[in-house]
């Protein structure tokens, strides 16, 4: 009889691990990110103040004497972001080129060599103030697999004939990130362009880091063991692939220099590990990233909104990439563009015809009261619980019958809907597939 019970005991207990293992949600640091929606990114570097420079040709590393911003003001650029919408923003704060915003005492090749406040800046501290001042959340960009000045070129590696070995590159990066991650607060993302030389390959110890010094940041293309981590969505154009879910069984490749495998990430996936979709403002010198007068052109307002739709509007998050001229502000084009571009997306989403939130079922419908013009559909789940809904369609009453005008697959944090306009007294939303019950944070409609 023991043997019996035994045997029911490992069958419920491993009943119990499949279904623990299935039940994937996301961090309180995740859930907070994801409800940010938008974020920005600014570049600033040496290259600004010498367009030919080339961080690959070894040795030819501008002198740190060339970056002297005359007006730099943190302030000008955070004000900038949050006219968009930004409500995230992160710093780069040391390029491919090595050189570094901040006075670090891992190399000579930073700020405090410049004569910029006559060595005694930081750039660093003034953006996480700025960020501070107008209630934007801070992040850093620090990459850890190209650096110009010490040979280092992707995915991390030093060089031959270097000046370092790999060893004590290593030590520069956990130094740099040590300080990035200790002096200036809490962040709310850390980026790592081209990912992290894995250990196995001779690379650093990032994750323990990670760990202990920012343990509630999101972390963009970190090490595998970290955690709170996102994933790039496969290009820069502000487009995310369709369906987009935000649990997945990839992170990023190893190395960040491989485009890998599920970029629509996967329903059933191991992780949660939801997609980021940056992309720059600017099109052109640098692709675009970094500043250089009459070599790029702005997107335009509705190109702008046109990437909300298909980052945002497809459960991913929006980096928009915003430079900094060599005065050391974002250009006045630049600024005025991101003013419109938030003045548009607020008249886009922010006045539903009708709505209806926190409602727990498969199938509901949204009366409008009377026959009214409606072209978009925006909806969210309750993500805190997961990604349930796997198959959903929206009927509009037309006519005295139901008339599918919108179907599709994964949700999450946010979906939406635009379409020809029709007229309707009410809409339906019918999900057709989920695991447990469908949780729905909110349902809106619109005309625009």
């Amino acid at each position: 009889m023991q043997k019996y019970i035994l045997m029911i005991n490992f069958f419920l207990l491993g009943f119990l691990c499949e279904a623990q293992q299935k039940e994937v949600v996301p961090s309180p640091a995740h859930v907070a990110w994801a409800e940010a929606e938008i974020g920005v990114i600014f570049h600033f570097d040496v290259v600004n103040y010498v367009p030919n420079y080339n961080w690959q040709q070894w040795g030819s590393h501008p002198p740190a004497s060339v970056f002297n911003p005359s007006k730099l003001d943190t302030d000008q650029w955070i004000q900038a972001a949050k006219a968009a919408g930004a409500k995230y923003a992160v710093l780069v704060a040391k390029h491919c080129s090595g050189f570094s915003l901040w006075p670090t005492k891992a190399h000579d090749y930073n700020i405090s060599k410049s004569p910029w406040k006559d060595g005694k800046g930081d750039i660093v501290k003034d953006f996480i103030q700025s960020c501070q001042k107008y209630g934007i959340k801070p992040g850093i960009y620090a990459s850890a697999s190209a650096n110009g000045y010490l040979h280092v070129n992707n995915p991390g590696k030093v060089q031959p004939g270097g000046p370092l070995t790999q060893q004590q590159y290593n030590e520069v990066v956990k130094t740099q990130l040590s300080e990035l991650w200790s002096n200036y607060g809490k962040l709310f993302e850390i980026w790592f362009d081209g990912g992290v030389l894995p250990i196995k390959d001779g690379g650093p110890d990032i994750a323990p880091l990670l760990k202990k010094l920012q343990p509630d940041a999101v972390v963009f293309q970190g090490p595998s063991d970290a955690k709170n981590l996102i994933r790039w969505i496969g290009n820069e154009e502000g487009r995310a692939p369709y369906p987009n879910w935000s649990r997945s069984d990839f992170t990023t490749s190893a190395t960040g220099t491989i485009v890998i495998d599920g970029l629509n990430g996967d329903p059933n996936g191991s992780i949660w590990c939801p997609g980021e979709a940056d992309f720059p403002m600017r099109t052109g010198w640098q692709g675009g990233w970094f500043w250089k007068e009459n070599e790029q052109r702005l997107l335009s307002v509705d190109q702008l909104v046109d990437a909300y739709y298909t980052s945002v509007g497809r459960n991913s998050n929006m980096l928009l990439g915003i430079v900094v001229d060599t005065s050391g502000l974002v250009p006045k084009e630049d600024a005025d563009r991101l003013a419109e571009f938030g003045k548009e997306l607020s008249k886009a989403t922010s006045h539903p015809i009708a709505s209806i939130k926190n409602i727990a079922e498969k199938e509901f419908t949204l009366e409008l009261n009377t026959n009214q013009a409606v072209n978009q559909v925006i909806f969210a789940e309750m993500i805190q619980k997961g990604e349930r809904i796997r198959k959903y369609r929206i009927d509009a009453w037309i006519d005295n019958h139901w008339i599918e005008i919108a179907a599709g697959e994964s949700v999450g944090n946010k979906r939406i809907h635009k379409f020809k306009e029709i007229k309707t007294s009410k809409i339906r939303l019918n999900i057709i597939e989920s695991t447990g019950t469908p949780l729905i944070k909110n349902f809106a409609v619109y005309n625009i």
